[in-house]
């Protein structure tokens, strides 16, 4: 890779760092624009002569190799987030990268877990408080998916929990969104029990090797857990819990807002508890609500 190819990546590094980028998105953007710097080289191509029919080259290729859309459509994102950074910091005039098409993703209808299959996933990890005793691996998990399924997480912003997020007297959850945006989100009671027997009873056992560790949720070595380790575990529970098809983190986050729209909340009201920057993305539960609806009467009129 040649110098100005470096200057240009590590600017674009420099921009998502000030302004809050998650690191999760500066490791994708990093590899998907270290690929095509690459391939820009390979060309002799350097970043201030990149035009229109490079990248449509480019996207070209990467089509010819069976990605799928929704991959594509992410590195050409990065790829329109390096140029616009090349052009705010004045070295092109324009991004080369803004008329290029995304590719069209298919249609896709995430995992709704039933009211019933989420309590029953959660209720099989560990006892409640004052259910008796749960080991602090179990404990810890009984309270990190009650959190996440009352409170709608991501899978980064569980891990990113801290030890202040939980404000017991207002039962409610601090938490840090994409972008560096917090919200506050309320606490049902179930998943308060569950995270006071975790402080209680789980955490102190876990953070004996680590006493200054901040994280609220702790691995078996007191460190904090990777997203990684967030679907190892749960799809073990779901698996004991006998829930077809698995069940990740991102299955939980998609349960609490239908079911928040089967119980009569407003688009407005998920898009603010799911820290969505716009209420099309809050939108796409309308659509699932729309095909369980249609799969009901199809299975129930008459004359359907």
């Amino acid at each position: 890779m040649t110098e100005d190819w470096r200057q240009a990546l590590a600017l674009l590094e420099q921009d998502m760092l000030r302004t809050g980028a998650a690191e999760r998105t500066r490791r994708a953007y990093a590899l998907d624009t270290a690929q095509f710097a690459s391939f820009a080289c390979e060309r002799s191509i350097e970043p201030t002569l990149v035009g229109v029919r490079d990248i449509r080259r480019y996207v070209a290729a990467l089509s010819e190799s069976e990605l799928a859309p929704a991959t594509t459509a992410r590195k050409l994102a990065a790829i329109r987030a390096l140029f616009r950074c090349l052009r705010e910091h004045g070295q092109i005039a324009q991004n080369p990268a803004d008329l290029i098409a995304t590719p069209r993703k298919g249609s896709y209808l995430p995992r709704v877990l039933k009211a019933g299959e989420a309590t029953g996933l959660l209720e099989s990890i560990a006892p409640a408080e004052g259910e008796g005793e749960g080991g602090p691996l179990d404990l810890r998990d009984r309270a990190m998916f009650e959190l996440a399924y009352a409170c709608g997480l991501r899978a980064e912003e569980i891990v990113s929990l801290q030890l202040h997020s939980i404000d017991h007297d207002g039962e409610q959850l601090r938490v840090e969104g994409k972008g560096a945006k917090t919200r506050f989100v309320p606490i049902g009671e179930p998943a308060m029990a569950a995270a006071r027997a975790y402080l209680e009873r789980g955490r102190p056992a876990l953070v004996q090797s680590r006493p200054e560790q901040s994280a609220l949720l702790l691995s078996r070595t007191g460190r904090r857990l990777s997203t990684s380790d967030v679907r190892r575990r749960l799809r073990a529970h779901a698996a004991r819990a006998e829930i077809a098809g698995g069940v990740s983190p991102h299955a939980l986050r998609h349960s609490f807002a239908t079911h928040l729209l089967d119980g009569g909340a407003d688009l407005r009201a998920i898009q603010e508890l799911l820290g969505h920057a716009s209420i099309s993305t809050t939108q796409l539960y309308t659509r699932v609500e729309s095909a369980r609806l249609k799969s009901a009467y199809a299975r129930s009129h008459p004359r359907a």
